[in-house]
């Protein structure tokens, strides 16, 4: 017979490790890892034939952009015609496939890009099995819970050496052009870090707690309290 089991520390678990990897995989997909230094904008000269002089100065004046980058991904400004001014910053990826040079795609962000893609997949699994453990408990005669926790202390260590590799990339030719020429590894010279690499770190803190949450949550689910409520009948337990 299956029973639905549900406390408060399962229940904060299965949230957090939901959240974690949200986080995480909205991280990974952002470009906005590193924002590079202030640029100017400047009209294109066949724009500049069909504007005013005043117009034309005042626009070179006023139009100033910050270009950003993530691990695969780019936004910064590609077109100079002035009829599509407007449409802000042009997002992409610059990544065409590993074998591109170091200079373009550094050796490291690969190397990076792969432990966050694996720790990725690791977690979509414990956000899988989190949800599960309402009514499973067992998992290849383990705990689902000891299982899940195990295989997110590892997912952790994965987005820590990933998140070590990754400023070690920022001595190539496209980090420099984006945050200037003193910019090497570990320094990002006139370039800021982005909301994305912020917000991975502190998934990464979340994995970690979910990791010790697991064991929290395998405790309240075995409570003698319980047991009473299987005993009862009940298949539906709701403790808190």
């Amino acid at each position: 017979m299956c029973y639905v089991i549900v406390t408060c520390r399962s229940m904060t678990w299965t949230l957090l490790t939901l959240l974690g990897t949200l986080a995480i995989v909205a991280a990974l997909i952002s470009p906005y890892w590193l924002i590079g230094k202030t640029q100017t904008w400047q009209p294109s000269l066949y724009a500049r034939k069909n504007l005013t002089e005043y117009e034309t100065i005042q626009d070179q004046l006023s139009e100033t952009f910050q270009p950003s980058i993530g691990l695969y991904n780019r936004c910064t400004r590609l077109h100079t015609a002035r009829a599509i001014k407007d449409l802000g910053l042009n997002c992409g990826t610059f990544v065409t496939g590993f074998d591109m040079s170091n200079e373009r795609f550094p050796d490291a962000w690969k190397a990076a890009l792969f432990m966050f893609a694996t720790a990725s997949a690791l977690l979509v699994f414990t956000v899988i099995t989190s949800v599960l453990s309402l009514c499973v408990r067992a998992m290849c005669k383990k705990s689902i819970f000891t299982v899940s926790g195990l295989i997110q202390s590892i997912a952790g260590l994965f987005l820590i050496i990933g998140l070590v590799l990754y400023p070690a990339g920022w001595d190539s030719t496209r980090i420099k052009q984006l945050c200037g020429k003193e910019a090497g590894p570990y320094v990002i010279d006139e370039c800021t870090l982005g909301w994305a690499f912020f917000l991975l770190l502190g998934g990464t803190v979340c994995v970690f707690i979910c990791s010790v949450l697991s064991m929290q949550a395998e405790t309240s689910t075995s409570s003698d309290k319980v047991e009473s409520e299987i005993l009862d009948g009940k298949n539906l337990i709701c403790v808190l």
